[in-house]
């Protein structure tokens, strides 16, 4: 079951009680998304390259809110974004209401999310002009991707709550999944998942981390 509660930036999460823990940091989701996967993620890779589209995979979907603060980033801008989530026990539509995300983004935005967001389970939806949505409702461990990404966001339950998704074999597959140039961020960072990307041709580079934690980790994809 899970737990609507406010964070410590006045934003809303949710506590998987199944699981032990919450969806985003109880010290500001808000603060953390943008942290971590918008200014070290998208906004990066959009000063960084000339690309009119991206690429964009997020593993652990949730509630949307990166997807929201992603799409309100490029709204006006002249590049295409393709997102595709993967989501194994998404939440109801009345939950994804009940986090009050129009706050962070335009009316725009968080209504064509939220028509858009049971559909985007079935195929591909157009929630603005430049920007498409997909969740896949499936777990990691059984999708085999035939797609490569200009940027990943690495937005698993812990690795205390969920080791198994941060195996050696599972950071494989992430690297897997990126193209040359590419880059992977995530709340994340220890020493284990640092050598496993390392050893599947990533660059780390360490970051200041959102609220509540010293680091974070950004991966970039070599070219070999």
């Amino acid at each position: 079951m899970n737990k609507l509660v406010v964070t410590a930036d006045g934003s809303a999460t949710f506590f998987n009680e199944a699981i032990g823990e919450h969806y985003h940091s109880k010290h500001g989701a808000w603060q953390e998304s943008k942290h971590v996967f918008i200014e070290a993620g998208l906004s990066h890779v959009l000063q960084n390259t000339d690309k009119k589209e991206i690429a964009l995979f997020e593993m652990g979907f949730g509630t949307g809110l990166n997807f929201l603060l992603s799409a309100n980033l490029i709204q006006n801008k002249p590049v295409k974004l393709h997102y595709t989530g993967i989501e194994a026990y998404p939440l109801s539509l009345t939950d994804i209401q009940s986090t009050a995300y129009h706050a962070y983004v335009t009316p725009e935005v968080w209504e064509r999310y939220l028509t858009n967001y049971e559909q985007a389970f079935v195929a591909p939806q157009l929630v603005l002009p430049n920007c498409s949505l997909a969740i896949l409702h499936q777990q990691i461990q059984g999708y085999t991707c035939h797609e490569v990404y200009d940027l990943i966001y690495l937005d698993s339950f812990s690795v205390q709550h969920q080791p198994e998704l941060w195996s050696d074999e599972m950071i494989a597959k992430f690297a897997a999944m990126l193209k040359p140039g590419a880059c992977l961020v995530t709340y994340a960072i220890t020493g284990k998942l640092k050598r496993a990307l390392q050893a599947n041709h990533c660059q780390i580079e360490k970051l200041p981390g959102a609220p509540g934690k010293r680091e974070m980790l950004r991966a970039i994809k070599k070219y070999t």
